[in-house]
């Protein structure tokens, strides 16, 4: 048995990193026109599937539901944040990225079924928006990158108005899927910073 540093990523990595995590971001993005084009065709037949609160049906929205939008008007609404922060989370490293998007998915999900009003459907990506955002901009405390860290400025420059949306008040908005999306934002950085993760990898065994 011997110990041994994995090697880490080079600069030379950049370019295939940049176009997968485009790939991924855009084909993301097809998908939910996609399934905005069925719902529109057959009557709105996929928006029951959003989150209903502490219903048993409304458990599946959990996972569906970030994947479905109130009419064209909210995912256009929606598209240009998800291809911005969806690009900048995954650029990292695609593997981080899903790791980063699934624990903000899940948090956001269970926290709208648990605590947000029973009489309503909850659907849209901006609890993944919100979720992004807050870890692009909070993950250079945990990585004390000075790239991230000027990332993380830039952004709350450029959306860090948005984040007024955790907050009640707006009719028709879930500001609970905001929050809780916000919430996994943060929680995803602190688990799943690069720190963290080389912390967890320096030493392989063989």
């Amino acid at each position: 048995m011997s110990l041994q540093e994995r090697p880490g990523r080079t600069d030379a990595d950049a370019p295939s990193r940049w176009i997968r995590a485009g790939v991924v971001t855009v084909g993301f993005v097809a998908l939910l026109y996609v399934l905005e084009a069925v719902d529109q065709l057959t009557n709105n037949s996929l928006d029951p599937y959003g989150i209903r609160p502490r219903t048993e049906d409304g458990l599946l929205g959990i996972l569906l539901a970030p994947l479905l939008h109130g009419g064209w008007g909210h995912l256009e609404g929606n598209t240009v944040p998800v291809l911005v922060l969806g690009f900048l989370t995954l650029v990292s490293g695609i593997g981080r990225g899903i790791a980063v998007t699934a624990v903000i998915w899940l948090v956001a999900g269970a926290g709208v079924w648990i605590f947000a009003p029973a009489n309503g459907i909850h659907l849209g990506a901006s609890s993944l928006i919100f979720g992004w955002l807050v870890y692009l901009i909070v993950r250079g405390i945990f990585t004390r990158s000075a790239g991230q860290i000027i990332l993380g400025i830039f952004l709350v420059l450029a959306y860090g108005s948005i984040l007024f949306g955790v907050l009640p008040g707006q009719p028709g908005i879930s500001w609970q899927g905001h929050l809780f999306g916000a919430i996994g934002g943060g929680l995803a950085a602190m688990l799943l910073s690069d720190r963290v993760e080389r912390r967890g990898r320096q030493l392989s065994y063989r």
